[in-house]
């Protein structure tokens, strides 16, 4: 009996000593948050001195999206054949950040706003440039022109996934979404007025009429020129009275307590990124993230190691439901077999013959809908055959292409004082920088000196074997290629250029201008709508059965299970 005593007693002791530990180091970081653990200094004095939010509580997932949360997984290893015979998936480790995603494609109505905001903010050019493409519902022996006038607009198709936007339009209306997203933040803590940027029906804009310039709000230059982020407006006193939003004393002193300075001595600021209200970018998806998002491997997972591999996003290896209710139901929206869209009158099998309204099948784990099937979806990278595992198997991507921000004597970031427009191969003029946004250069060699992670800004071609492999290959600046848009990958891929298609013997599609989308569509047989499978299309073009998503990378932790012991 004693000795059970003594044990007993012992694990008690355990335990307690464990606790207090464990409560020693949470003191470290709830504990005196306001006092520098570096030098003892205060944080946050309102008389001055170092400002930081320390009373984070994490970064809030964006509407419409959930947390993916990052991992390791076999990249192209769902896959179980090649009839193609290109390798064009091997299979490949590969580990990716959280980040969250979409749940949904972007639909008619999310795209639509966007264009309604566009015709009452910005010049009719850029409205035009991001109009998408509906006449890519026609075809030489079909009938569709309902889906041409009426798919994009109409209230019947809301809910669809939008289609006929290219590449670059994606990519122009996720800047779009984070402009309004990061607006709406600073709104809403107190940062901007409410309302300082809405425009009444006649496109005027509703208050601070000769302070702002509605539709130049930008993330970038809000936060490198908070005084100039509204088109060049740099009025210190009407931006003072701005950014203080309420002009109640509650509200000051909310707004004050934020910044760290009295509510009577406020003087214009900003919300920094100190203050954790700057977000990261909405922006397409990797193609690692997205095949990782649509795999959906924490079905499988028991403890630390994947039971088996998946060949669509839900589990199993059959397109049909094995569940007794709705036993024989297609578990997503694809082409079943020539001619059958959607099955027979009466007894559909996907429920749909085009596309369908999203979230209208099951979601995978991660709570995403339609990573199978309804729309092929574009991601963020420049497609090439092989993808180049040995260089690097973290968060994967070939596409960057570095830029910095054009600097001025002063030794301010520079605004651009008018929309820069592009002419696409097929003929849409798409604005690429717009007024008040900053001006970009490519990095200069002070900005490359003895780097060992990169050695120059145009890294798309990188270890692709074309250029430095080429027997034809020259030295050129990335300026002459950017006027050509054509020589570096044109060169080994004998690829054409679409401004100027003249019958040289090219042997490939293939070149710095094609992107990847994932994913099969109602227009594809089951083949193509394992998330593993890759195909490209050209970055100007569109059409009827690709759409996109939007993701934005996760900050801090990389879980939201707080046993995991994650900080943010």
């Amino acid at each position: 009996m004693v000795r059970k005593f003594k044990f007993y007693a012992a694990i008690l002791f355990s335990f307690v000593i464990l606790f207090s530990f464990e409560s020693c180091n949470k003191s470290q970081f709830s504990n005196n948050r306001n006092v520098s653990s570096a030098t003892g200094w205060e944080i946050n004095n309102k008389k001055g001195g170092f400002q930081y939010n320390t009373n984070y509580k994490g970064q809030q997932a964006p509407p419409n999206m959930v947390l993916v949360e990052g991992g390791t997984y076999t990249k192209g290893g769902g896959s179980a054949d090649d009839p193609m015979k290109d390798w064009n998936n091997a299979a490949n480790q590969q580990h990716v950040q959280s980040f969250y995603m979409d749940q949904t494609e972007v639909t008619n109505v999310m795209y639509l706003e966007y264009l309604d905001w566009l015709k009452r903010n910005e010049d009719y050019e850029v409205y035009q440039g991001a109009l998408p493409d509906t006449l890519v519902w026609r075809n030489k022996l079909g009938y569709a022109e309902e889906m041409v006038n009426s798919y994009l607009r109409h209230p019947a198709f809301s809910n669809y996934p939008v289609v006929g936007v290219s590449w670059i339009q994606a990519y122009e209306y996720s800047e779009w979404r984070t402009d309004r997203y990061q607006e709406l933040i600073l709104e809403n803590s107190g940062w901007l007025s409410k309302g300082a940027t809405l425009t009444d029906k006649g496109g005027k804009i509703a208050n601070n009429d000769s302070l702002i310039k509605s539709g130049n709000f930008n993330q970038d230059a809000y936060v490198q020129l908070p005084n100039k982020s509204f088109g060049g407006q740099d009025d210190v006193n009407g931006w003072s009275e701005l950014l203080k939003g309420s002009s109640s004393t509650k509200e000051s002193n909310r707004i004050a307590n934020i910044k760290g300075v009295s509510a009577d001595s406020m003087a214009p600021s900003s919300a920094n990124r100190e203050t954790g209200l700057i977000t990261p970018k909405f922006r397409l998806p990797t193609e690692s993230e997205w095949e990782y998002a649509a795999l959906g491997l924490k079905e499988l997972r028991e403890f630390n190691v994947y039971q088996g591999r998946k060949k669509y996003p839900w589990q199993g290896q059959y397109t049909r439901n094995g569940q007794r209710r709705n036993l024989g139901d297609q578990l997503g929206n694809f082409k079943n077999s020539d001619g059958d869209y959607g099955g027979i009158a009466g007894w559909s099998d996907d429920g749909a013959d085009i596309t369908n309204m999203v979230a209208s099948y099951n979601s995978n784990a991660f709570g995403l809908y339609d990573m199978a099937g309804n729309v092929a979806e574009w991601v963020a990278d420049v497609y090439r055959p092989i993808v180049d595992d040995e260089f690097n198997d973290f968060n994967y991507y070939r596409g960057n292409d570095y830029q910095k921000f054009v600097i001025s004597g002063e030794g301010e970031v520079e605004l651009s004082d008018k929309t820069i427009y592009k002419t696409l191969s097929n003929g849409k003029k798409v604005a690429v920088l717009r007024e008040g946004e900053i001006m970009t250069m490519d990095l200069e060699d002070s900005d490359l000196k003895n780097r060992t992670q990169f050695d120059k800004s145009y890294n798309i071609n990188y270890r692709d074997g074309d250029v430095r492999s080429s027997r034809n290959f020259a030295q050129t600046t990335r300026g002459e290629r950017a006027d050509n848009e054509e020589g570096e990958t044109q060169t080994m891929y004998k690829s054409p250029d679409l401004n100027n298609i003249e019958d040289n013997g090219e042997t490939t599609l293939i070149s710095d201008q094609v992107r990847v989308y994932k994913g099969g569509s109602w227009k594809d047989r089951a083949y193509w709508i394992n998330p593993s499978q890759r195909r490209f299309y050209h970055q100007d073009q569109a059409t009827d059965f690709i759409g996109f998503r939007c993701v934005m990378s996760r900050l801090g932790g990389k879980s939201l299970d707080m046993k995991k012991r994650s900080r943010n």
